[in-house]
């Protein structure tokens, strides 16, 4: 009898002194960051840069910015901040980009969003020079903010610039000497963004192609109110300029405020577009 009682005080005290302790269960707030990523999958803190120029009737822009939790997923959405960083921000509000919301939502049972972040190409400048718009995200409503900057911020740098292509060198016979302006009226009008560059291996076999992007550029400089005309699906006007003379500026409908001038010349009795260096613009 004696050992009975022994065995069951011997469980009880097994019993007891086998307590489970309570899970430690985390409780942290959730991060939130930018997740863009490098060709290796690394994070890639370094600037977008963007050009209208090779879209040249686009008045604005999306850029799509990816954003990511770091922490747990839930089951409901989640506030949080997107904001312009004044201080290293060169673009103006409205006129470079639309203003940002005053928050944003992570859906529910997400991980990651992407943001709109909408850039214009309103100011003439830009064909001159870049802005740059510096945005960071944050933790708003529901998250932290305790991640590196550099992992939260990014700069976007854009402009209308065109730069002289490296196969331009090879069809200047044809297309005459650089400007900008012709660049620009040679993507309106050619059908594509580029000539074959020659020194390709069987570069020769896009000849006829090549020759056939330059004519399309040539009818236009030459007669540019039949090419409005007979496209006027793409959005393009001529409008007379004030002032009694018979010159005329050609534009995008959607991008009225970047014009080019159509100049007529009396003595020849013919118009010419005039590039940035006030020189007439030809295709041969």
């Amino acid at each position: 009898m004696k050992r009975n009682i022994f065995y069951v005080l011997l469980a009880a005290v097994t019993l007891f002194g086998c307590k489970k302790e309570a899970l430690q269960v985390y409780d942290a707030k959730d991060n939130i960051y930018l997740n863009y990523k490098d060709k290796d999958g690394n994070q890639d803190t370094s600037a977008l840069t963007y050009s209208f120029a090779y879209n040249p009737s686009l008045s604005k822009d999306t850029v799509w910015v990816p954003v990511i939790i770091s922490g747990q997923r839930v089951n409901h959405d989640r506030k949080f901040a997107l904001t312009v960083v004044d201080s290293s921000t060169t673009a103006n509000a409205d006129l470079h980009y639309e203003l940002l919301k005053p928050f944003y939502i992570m859906p529910a049972d997400s991980g990651n969003v992407r943001v709109p972040v909408i850039i214009k190409n309103l100011d003439p400048l830009l064909a001159d020079k870049s802005v740059n718009l510096t945005i960071r995200v944050s933790g708003g409503e529901d998250f932290d903010s305790t991640l590196p900057l550099t992992l939260r911020t990014r700069s976007i740098y854009y402009s209308s610039r065109l730069e002289k292509p490296s196969w331009w060198i090879y069809w200047q016979g044809p297309l005459g000497d650089y400007s900008r302006v012709k660049h620009q009226l040679f993507l309106i009008s050619s059908g594509t963004t580029d000539l074959v560059d020659m020194s390709k291996p069987n570069a020769y076999l896009q000849i006829p192609r090549t020759l056939y992007y330059i004519d399309n550029t040539k009818t236009f400089v030459n007669d540019p109110f039949t090419w409005v005309t007979r496209h006027a699906d793409k959005g393009y006007i001529l409008t007379k300029r004030t002032g009694g003379s018979n010159d005329y500026d050609f534009y995008s409908a959607a991008s009225p405020e970047k014009k080019f001038y159509l100049k007529y010349y009396a003595q020849l009795d013919k118009y010419f577009f005039v590039d940035e260096n006030g020189n007439q613009v030809i295709i041969n």
